[in-house]
């Protein structure tokens, strides 16, 4: 990977190791957080929580995190960002040993609430970092290759999560979100270069303020399309586990093998996506994964047991790789052209934030009053009207 990404012009030695080491530093922390997440709604079931209590536990951390997202995104635009990476993670490190302790659902829910705020510091800082060393008409590929961090982190933790809590227990899966959470805020405080020496465009004039964001009409679709396929995540990631339990008796590791499997899926595809992004109309790639993302969620009502589910998680995988890079190249775009980088990924951000919530939530409610497994069609109906209006909105072509 590391010859293909830097041949050429693509990246300056500089670029090079602070590239390295975002991408290493998100990829250990959102493994740690893929090790944890999965189990979460098991954990919270096992405590006594329903339906509705193990949605709350989903939806505070959105909400939390939706929040401070536009804050810190809009703050890191003026101040740098290494301040924000470096102590956003070391507030997870610490949140992270702090969930080995919740005994209770109200202890799990404040946890979430204040991991929120600390992934609001993170992750939407480090897009902007990322979008400000890509080159022009590389955004595809640049975004492609560092989702891949994300990705195939949160694909390989859930097997991870799995294997660990049947050997040794939930509170050990903590434990090890804790330590590589503490790895990689120790990669950025001592490897990221101080904040004179970033590449902040946006500090040398006045960002757009957020009249013009949120009524901007590419913003406005991306934000949109984002949401509605997040939401989907939601309820793969609050409920699936819980589905595949009681409905098939699945084990610990087959869920995690089923959580898995869509997002390595995606994440395998991110490169090649972007690259293609890059080449052909990043538009029509988006309303192809959405496509595909609708069928799949479909499919999930549709299974019978194990294989059903791969293949549901498969499609899912293949319809978000295809999209998820060309998004973000055009998110990049829009924030070089305007001078708001920060902004914008705190936008995008805030989108994948407030649809996490609205599809644990839903689906939430799906299983108290009617029956889990029609969650899935209805946010197959959620995407759908994302695609749409997407395809209004947009107007970037290339």
């Amino acid at each position: 990977m590391k010859s293909i990404l830097f041949q050429g012009n693509l990246m300056n030695k500089s670029d090079k190791k602070i590239f390295a080491t975002l991408f290493l530093s998100m990829f250990t922390v959102l493994t740690g957080v893929g090790i944890v997440v999965p189990l979460l709604p098991i954990y919270a079931h096992r405590l006594g929580a329903g339906g509705l209590y193990i949605s709350l536990i989903f939806g505070v951390f959105s909400i939390s995190r939706t929040i401070f997202l536009p804050y810190f995104g809009r703050a890191s635009d003026k101040k740098g960002r290494k301040p924000f990476i470096v102590i956003g993670l070391l507030a997870y490190t610490l949140i992270s040993f702090a969930f080995m302790f919740a005994d209770r659902i109200g202890l799990l829910i404040a946890i979430r609430f204040f991991q929120g705020i600390a992934s609001a510091m993170i992750m939407p800082v480090v897009q902007a970092y990322i979008g400000d060393m890509t080159p022009v008409k590389k955004e595809g590929f640049i975004m492609g290759i560092f989702n891949m961090s994300v990705f195939i982190g949160l694909s390989l933790g859930p097997v991870l999560g799995g294997v660990i809590n049947d050997h040794f227990g939930l509170r050990f899966s903590f434990l090890c979100m804790g330590i590589l959470s503490f790895t990689s805020f120790f990669l950025n405080l001592c490897l990221l270069p101080p904040v004179n020496k970033e590449k902040l465009d946006c500090r040398k004039k006045a960002p757009a303020g957020w009249n013009f964001l949120m009524t901007d009409r590419d913003i406005a679709g991306l934000f949109v399309f984002r949401l509605a396929y997040t939401a989907c995540i939601g309820m793969i990631w609050s409920f699936l586990p819980i589905f595949a339990d009681t409905e098939f008796a699945l084990s610990g590791s087959s869920v995690g093998t089923l959580v898995m499997l869509g997002i390595f899926v995606s994440g395998a595809l991110q490169a090649p996506m972007g690259f293609i992004a890059d080449r052909i109309s990043k538009k029509a790639m988006i309303i192809a994964g959405g496509i595909i993302v609708v069928y799949a969620m479909f499919s999930f009502e549709w299974a019978t047991g194990f294989r059903d589910l791969s293949f549901s998680s498969l499609m899912f995988g293949i319809g978000g790789g295809m999209s998820m890079a060309p998004h973000a190249a055009i998110a990049v775009q829009k924030g070089n052209k305007i001078g708001a980088m920060g902004s914008v990924m705190g936008l995008m951000t805030m989108s994948h934030s407030i649809g996490m919530m609205a599809g644990s939530l839903i689906a939430g409610l799906m299983m108290e009053f009617l029956q889990l497994r029609q969650a899935f069609s209805l946010g197959a109906v959620m995407m759908m009207i994302g695609v749409t209006v997407f395809c209004m909105k947009v107007r970037i072509e290339k």
